[in-house]
């Protein structure tokens, strides 16, 4: 897969203004890749899927939603 295939997207309650926020791309086979929304060229984080999806379940476990 090409870099140019790689689709981020970030939180739907994200907001435009400089916020802190992640962009995450998680249509790659085997991996999924998280970088800072304001730094795009300062690193990505790459994950194994399985790790990522517990990861963000437990997130939704620990912060109560807004």
């Amino acid at each position: 897969m090409e870099i140019r295939d790689v689709r981020w997207r970030t939180a739907t309650r994200s907001t435009n203004n400089g916020g802190d926020c992640v962009e995450v791309a998680d249509n790659l086979p085997g991996r999924v890749l998280v970088r800072d929304s304001k730094d795009r060229d300062g690193g990505t984080l790459t994950f194994d899927p399985t790790a990522w999806t517990s990861f963000v379940d437990a997130l939704r476990q620990a912060v109560p939603q807004v």
